[in-house]
């Protein structure tokens, strides 16, 4: 049998306001191509196929899109609801459209009722475990503890209940939402921490011929038979050196036979460059760089004006721009000491000077009459 597994879809995220609706919609037809060219038998996602609880509709629709389309190619899919899911949403009609073989799994209290699947070597029971509120679920998986640990934990426990009482030979996959220890995070996935803790040990998968994970971002490997498939794509500029992928897995009667990387497609590359503006703009190394979505920090030791509107004449996919002046001083530690006695104007005046340079005398003089204004108004109050 041969499975397909991704995770992190984010259908309806953006990318500091940039649409990606096209970029994901790009997704959707590479994850179709790839079941037909690889004679994919189940595709598994395991979790955060839309960003937000409530999801624009066109988010909506295009998930709908996806899992029609893969229903059509005639492949079972297993899909679970991750942290930026809202459950009750995903998992309405679920019951209805499992004849469909798709197979949208939401509710904790079901973690040990498998899908199964089968290939000429028996039964593969697929154990979808959905994100796991501790608070929440606790109530559901019969858990006294509190952490993500003990409800992944619980879940686990109920899925090997359910897998020793089956066919000797029976092969296994877990498909959770999780953090598990010794993943690597980037920037884009929301904190899921209960009481400073957010991740879970990894011998939780113990028992399971493989474990598709979703949450991180990245595609990586835990163990041999437990990986993250990681999102289709970069949601921050912490993961411009990732290579966005699913997994093809392969079983055979012992367990997974093999895995194979398939590498997706990249719509525009995400990249992150430091320099000053002049050389930014002049330097011919940076040319690979003017169809990527960028990150910019400035090194000028004086803040240049305009700098966005500049950058863009070369680089027109700028949307972030930071600035770390070369050679600049850490700053002091204590700022209400920095300004305290002055008025109102050089406390104005301070900032201004601290994070870019001093004002002029245009802005000096426009600043006090707001100032004034403001002191007017007041006193009509």
């Amino acid at each position: 049998m041969r499975l397909l597994h991704t995770s992190d879809w984010h259908l309806g995220r953006s990318f500091h306001r940039e649409d990606l609706l096209g970029a994901q919609a790009a997704f959707v037809d590479a994850l179709v191509a790839t079941v037909r060219s690889e004679r994919v038998d189940a595709v598994v996602v395991a979790g955060d196929l839309y960003d937000r609880a409530l999801p624009p509709v066109d988010a909506v629709r295009l998930c709908n899109e996806a899992l029609a389309r893969l229903a059509a190619e005639r492949v079972r899919v297993v899909a679970i609801s991750g942290n930026h899911d809202s459950a009750g949403r995903l998992g309405f009609a679920a019951g209805l459209i499992d004849a469909a073989g798709i197979h949208l799994r939401t509710d904790p209290a079901r973690v040990g009722d498998p899908v199964l699947l089968e290939d000429r070597h028996g039964a593969v029971a697929v154990y979808a475990v959905p994100y796991l509120e501790p608070e929440t679920a606790r109530g559901a998986l019969g858990c006294d503890g509190r952490s993500h640990a003990a409800v992944l934990g619980a879940a686990a426990a109920a899925a090997r209940t359910d897998l020793s009482a089956r066919a000797p030979g029976t092969r296994s996959v877990v498909v959770a939402h999780a953090f598990v220890a010794g993943g690597l995070p980037s920037d884009s996935e929301r904190d899921i921490s209960v009481g400073g803790v957010s991740a879970v040990p990894l011998d939780l998968l113990d028992g399971f011929s493989y474990a598709a994970l979703g949450h991180l971002h990245g595609a990586q490997v835990l163990a041999p038979h437990v990986r993250y498939s990681g999102s289709p794509l970069a949601y921050s500029f912490s993961e411009e050196h990732q290579r966005k992928a699913a997994w093809l897995v392969d079983l055979d009667a012992a367990g997974v036979a093999g895995v194979e990387r398939v590498d997706l497609p990249v719509p525009r590359r995400v990249a992150r460059v430091s320099g000053t503006l002049d050389a930014l703009l002049t330097d011919p190394r940076h040319a690979a760089l003017q169809d990527a979505w960028l990150q910019v920090t400035l090194t000028d030791p004086v803040r240049p004006r305009a700098a966005m509107e500049r950058l863009r004449a070369r680089f027109p996919h700028a949307l972030v721009l930071q600035f770390a002046p070369s050679g600049a001083q850490a700053p002091r530690p204590d700022y209400a000491a920095r300004v305290s006695g002055l008025d109102d104007l050089a406390v104005a005046l301070r900032f201004v000077e601290d994070v870019r340079s001093p004002a002029d005398a245009d802005e000096v003089a426009l600043l006090r009459e707001a100032l004034e204004a403001q002191r007017r108004a007041e006193a009509v109050l």
